[in-house]
């Protein structure tokens, strides 16, 4: 066997390094994992609209200040979001769809469940209402009066947390249009777009039809219901049932957005005219499933007085695996 000189084993060594360090990389691509080495990250799958409005950007920024932590998201519709951590794919989720929240706690993969905020959804149609629905009684009166007028309905038609609502809307109101009836399978942004070229009306929240900029066209028709209220929910993907969950960073960041300060992030992020966007809610007593200040943020948020605060996960979820000791 021959043996290397010096020179050669000085040339050879440069190579050598440059081989681990494609190997490594490979590895790395084939983890799903672009981290660099030592980077706390958290992956969440979330909601369109606090990623269109640009919440996320400031709660992202914050989060990475107080902790550390990098939070890198995908922004869906609710059950797009909640197929990505029943893949694997996201350590925590933002949501706004009770009924697709419960079958994600009941069937193991979502544990801790608290409510951080709330807006309401709205109808919106043309600046001259030609359904007339603008005075209606009742949301299933409003859309009842669309659906006579013949008037098109821009559906997003993506299993999101805004198409389930419209879903249920209409059935208090005999059901969806036969005709008229589009849906775009997109998110929330572009299906105010598709609305307002078509000079139709749509179900939307208030946070992204006031925060998107450059949509004209459209107004508002119905609102301010009881049954128009959207509740945001944050969600710890359960690591028992996805054991690559970065549950402890999950919690973290479920600490910071039910804080005083996460909150108050919230609830002054303001959009077009200076209009808040969300209602924080993590304090506010009698809201189901409501957030509290979590004892698992190790101190780095105040916690919530002791008559606000309840540690246990929304009824039927799995127990919450306890990280203070």
């Amino acid at each position: 066997m021959r043996r290397l000189s010096l020179p050669s084993r000085q040339r050879l060594f440069p190579l050598t390094i440059v081989i681990a360090l494609i190997l490594c990389s490979t590895l790395s691509a084939k983890s799903g994992d672009t981290s660099p080495i030592g980077e706390r990250t958290l992956m969440l799958a979330t909601t369109t609209s606090v990623d269109a409005t640009g919440l996320l950007n400031v709660l992202a920024d914050a989060f990475k200040k107080d902790t550390g932590i990098t939070l890198k998201w995908i922004a869906v519709g609710t059950g797009a979001a909640l197929k990505q951590a029943r893949d694997g794919n996201a350590d925590v989720v933002i949501v706004h769809a009770k009924k697709l929240e419960d079958e994600f706690l009941r069937d193991g993969f979502g544990v801790n469940r608290r409510v951080i905020a709330r807006n309401f959804f709205m109808i919106v149609g043309p600046d001259d209402d030609p359904a007339r629905a603008a005075g209606s009684a009742s949301t299933a009166e409003a859309l009842g009066r669309i659906k006579s007028s013949g008037a098109p309905f821009v559906s997003r038609g993506d299993k999101s947390g805004t198409h389930t609502r419209e879903l249920d809307l209409w059935a208090l109101a005999g059901g969806k249009p036969e005709t008229a009836y589009l849906e775009t399978g997109q998110g929330m942004a572009e299906t105010l777009r598709v609305a307002a070229e078509r000079r139709g009306y749509t179900l939307t929240d208030t946070a992204t039809f006031y925060g998107l900029p450059g949509l004209s066209g459209l107004k508002s028709v119905y609102e301010n219901a009881p049954e128009l209220e959207n509740i945001y929910s944050v969600i710890a993907v359960n690591p028992a049932r996805v054991p690559t969950a970065r549950y402890g960073e999950a919690m973290a960041f479920i600490a910071f957005l039910t804080s005083p300060r996460g909150q108050k992030l919230i609830g002054e992020f303001k959009g077009k005219g200076r209009r808040p966007l969300f209602e924080p809610l993590a304090a506010t007593p009698g809201v189901k499933g409501r957030a509290f200040g979590s004892p698992l943020a190790r101190g780095l948020y105040p916690r919530a007085s002791t008559a606000e605060m309840d540690p246990r996960a929304e009824p039927g979820a799995p127990a919450a695996v306890d990280l203070v000791k």
